[in-house]
């Protein structure tokens, strides 16, 4: 069976081919146009040139980043606005004559890493990205759960758990909420953190590399950021309890994450203990093409 998953982003389209192993066949990327019926040729004519290539009929996938609304049935929150208020899957399925599936980006990373990625066999997988934004999905044995408003995982717009007085009504998000998760531990977060201290990193990548160097000003910065990460993981985990956590994102190549979040998080879970696996994603940025085409798992 040959499954086809489609990433749609702000500034590429890329298709992935995965045979029923999960191997891949075909992989392109094209650059998004910023409307909405360019957007629709686009993907048509990368599903008609992989099946061409491959001389099979594939399932279709795609990631966005934003959802497909239960009730009007139309993308709604996406940062690529021009999809925003059509039907994605409907008209994409007249185009390619077959259901097509829409999902969430970050549900898209969370069922790859939990199929065939760091966390594949665990029943209960919460799956982060932690890069410009702040996204999450929930796996449960191989498959999305999306709950009923197709907002399950979006703890990131929840606010920051026990926040200290210093960090209470400190940051806006766009949301129109104040103090979210996602404005303190996203990697626009982090750097947000860093040069409000005098840090002089503008990328998650630069930030590394100064508390690789043993910067005072990073060191300080990243113990905050551990903290507050460790907070945010304690409410995912005293609610779902999952079986793993991955991350994924810019933010989830710091490898110190690994060894310092698990000697935090005991402080903020119920009953001061917790051994719950936070790993690093196995795919990095191809997990959420390929978690679109697990869509049809």
């Amino acid at each position: 069976m040959l499954r086809i998953g489609i990433d749609l982003g702000g500034t590429k389209i890329e298709i992935v081919a995965l045979n029923q192993q999960g191997d891949e066949l075909f992989r392109k990327r094209v650059p998004t146009p910023k409307q909405y019926e360019q957007t629709l040729d686009a993907i048509e004519a990368l599903v008609c040139e992989a099946e061409d290539k491959l001389a099979q009929k594939a399932t279709v996938g795609v990631g966005i980043p934003g959802v497909v609304s239960p009730y009007s049935g139309l993308v709604k929150n996406a940062n690529s606005t021009w999809i925003n208020g059509y039907p994605l899957d409907i008209d994409l399925g007249k185009r390619l004559k077959r259901e097509v599936r829409v999902a969430n980006d970050a549900n898209c990373f969370a069922i790859s890493e939990a199929i065939d990625g760091a966390a594949a066999g665990e029943m209960i997988v919460f799956g982060i990205i932690l890069g410009t934004g702040c996204g999450a999905g929930i796996a449960i044995n191989g498959q999305i759960h999306s709950g009923k408003n197709r907002i399950a995982g979006e703890w990131g717009h929840n606010p920051l758990p026990w926040m200290s007085k210093e960090e209470t009504h400190s940051t806006e998000c766009f949301c129109g909420n104040k103090d979210c998760i996602e404005t303190f531990i996203s990697g626009t977060g982090l750097i947000r953190d860093y040069k409000l201290v005098g840090g002089k990193a503008t990328t998650g990548e630069e930030f590394a590399i100064k508390v690789a160097e043993g910067e005072v000003l990073a060191g300080q910065t990243f113990d905050r950021y551990i903290d507050r990460l460790a907070r945010s993981l304690a409410h995912v985990i005293n609610t779902l309890d999952p079986d793993m956590i991955v991350l994924g994102g810019g933010i989830s190549s710091i490898g110190d994450i690994y060894t310092q979040l698990p000697r935090v998080l005991p402080r903020y879970v119920l009953g001061g203990e917790c051994r719950t696996p936070v790993v690093q994603n196995m795919y990095g940025a191809s997990s959420g093409v390929r978690g679109a085409a697990w869509l049809w798992s």
